[in-house]
């Protein structure tokens, strides 16, 4: 099965990491707490749409682009 929140949490550390930016600052200008963040970025949780949309401003993208693209059918 799918993991949707893992899927999302790796996309949200790639983008994170090609900005150069670190996972403290970034929960920082999310204002998150730093451990809320890794578990975010390790698919522990479950984001709402607010917190996504406020994840992807500080990376200055577009949610979709956070989005993950499903699993292909075999």
């Amino acid at each position: 099965m799918w993991d949707l929140a893992k899927e999302l949490g790796k996309q949200i550390k790639g983008v994170r990491k090609l900005r150069g930016i670190s996972q403290e600052s970034l929960a920082l200008m999310c204002r998150l707490d730093r451990s809320y963040m890794g578990r975010i970025e390790r698919g522990e949780v479950n984001l709402t749409l607010e917190k996504l949309y406020q994840i992807a401003q500080s990376l200055d993208c577009e949610p979709s682009a956070l989005l993950p693209s499903p699993p292909k059918s075999k």
